[in-house]
């Protein structure tokens, strides 16, 4: 059996309504005998088959093509109904029903999507029935319709399945090579950024400000491959990894990013509470990681004119990390994009980034195991970062023992 016939009976068999339609007509009819047949030049091989006479067939059989009516329904491409063989004038010496002893047989083409001749829908038995009734014919031709429809939707089916995997597969790779690049692009960047410091203690006045530039630059590219690379983690299933230690001193992480990015921003005011008991076992780099990222998008989203607000707290066992700024509400349609890759904000300039900042805080904090919200009303905005230290696990145990 060749691969495009086995593809042939095997997209008749992944018609759920196939063995339903056998059902139904040999019901209808009375035959003890129905099936799909794929039909070609040279060949008759069985797709579907309801065998109530012991015929004999079974899914893949064959019969010589010249022995059956079939082949006569491919030449003239028309139904052929017999109620009676013994009283029908041009059957009635045919060697076909000779040959399989059947009285009563249908045989209606079956059409693939570009109209091509597939087979036929068949039946046949050793009594006469009342096959030319035109309610009887018309529900078979229906029948037959039906599974010509199904074998078009199959085709679409498969073809898009294909196109999916094939994307897929494509976009593994893209991201695979993407890491790849990520990776091998920090060494020569490395380089760049030793050579600019190198330059720097011996650079004169003048030289300063532009090696002061090319640092910012090659840092921003650095940040840009580190934001790529999450993503790309994120994307293959490892998730953003973690190196979780018990930190005592957490604030002093979080400080140290926020005085950074006073620094870049000198005209804006950002307002920090830290306690200095903050203590938490996490990843304190990609606790400040997140930090950057969603006072980074403050900064750029909210009021220019009024101070962001940083908050972090541990209360209860309950560690959260609050960044909050004035400006527009956000509607709950654009909350709800707000952490896909590489959704921009309409208008949002490209040159503001990849698009992947709030992407990597919710991959951070679901690696850590808590909770990002967003609340926001009419004048403020807050991204809220929540996560259940020991001590409230350690409570919750206590409390049920």
């Amino acid at each position: 059996m060749t691969s495009s016939l086995q593809t042939d009976i095997a997209s008749i068999q992944s018609i759920g309504s196939v063995p339903t339609i056998l059902k139904a007509v040999a019901e209808l009819t009375g035959l003890g005998f129905v099936c799909v047949a794929r039909v070609t030049q040279d060949s008759w091989h069985s797709c579907a088959v309801l065998d109530q006479l012991e015929f004999g067939l079974n899914v893949g059989d064959s019969l010589d093509v010249t022995t059956t009516i079939c082949e006569e329904v491919r030449d003239n491409n028309a139904a052929v109904i017999i109620d009676h063989v013994s009283e029908n004038d041009q059957y009635r010496d045919h060697h076909t029903p000779r040959m399989y002893g059947f009285q009563s047989y249908f045989s209606i083409p079956l059409y693939r999507p570009d109209g091509e001749y597939f087979g036929t829908l068949c039946g046949l038995d050793p009594k006469p029935a009342a096959l030319t009734k035109a309610s009887i014919q018309n529900t078979l031709m229906l029948f037959a319709e039906l599974i010509s429809r199904q074998l078009v939707n199959e085709v679409r089916i498969n073809a898009s399945e294909s196109a999916l995997s094939d994307a897929l597969e494509t976009s593994q790779l893209r991201e695979q090579f993407i890491a790849v690049l990520g990776h091998d692009l920090r060494t020569p960047l490395g380089a760049l950024l030793n050579g600019t410091e190198l330059l720097r203690h011996h650079a004169t006045p003048a030289a300063v400000p532009v090696l002061n530039r090319m640092r910012r630059s090659i840092e921003r590219i650095a940040g840009l491959i580190d934001d790529v690379l999450d993503f790309t983690r994120g994307r293959m299933g490892g998730g953003i990894s973690l190196n979780m230690r018990h930190e005592k001193a957490l604030h002093l992480t979080l400080a140290q990013v926020v005085e950074e990015l006073r620094a870049a921003h000198a005209d804006r005011q950002i307002i920090a509470v830290l306690p200095a008991d903050l203590s938490l076992l996490c990843d304190a780099a990609r606790m400040g990681q997140l930090l950057s990222n969603l006072l980074k998008n403050a900064l750029v989203h909210g009021s220019q004119s009024e101070p962001v607000h940083v908050r972090a707290s541990q209360v209860n066992g309950i560690f959260e990390l609050a960044v909050s700024n004035q400006g527009s509400p956000i509607s709950r349609e654009v909350v709800a994009k707000l952490f896909k890759p590489f959704w921009r904000a309409q208008g949002q300039s490209p040159s503001e980034g990849l698009g992947l900042g709030l992407f990597i805080v919710s991959e951070i904090a679901k690696s850590h195991g808590g909770t990002l919200d967003v609340v926001s009303s009419d004048t403020t905005t807050s991204f809220i970062y929540r996560y259940r230290t020991a001590s409230f696990v350690e409570r919750r145990i206590l409390a049920r023992e």
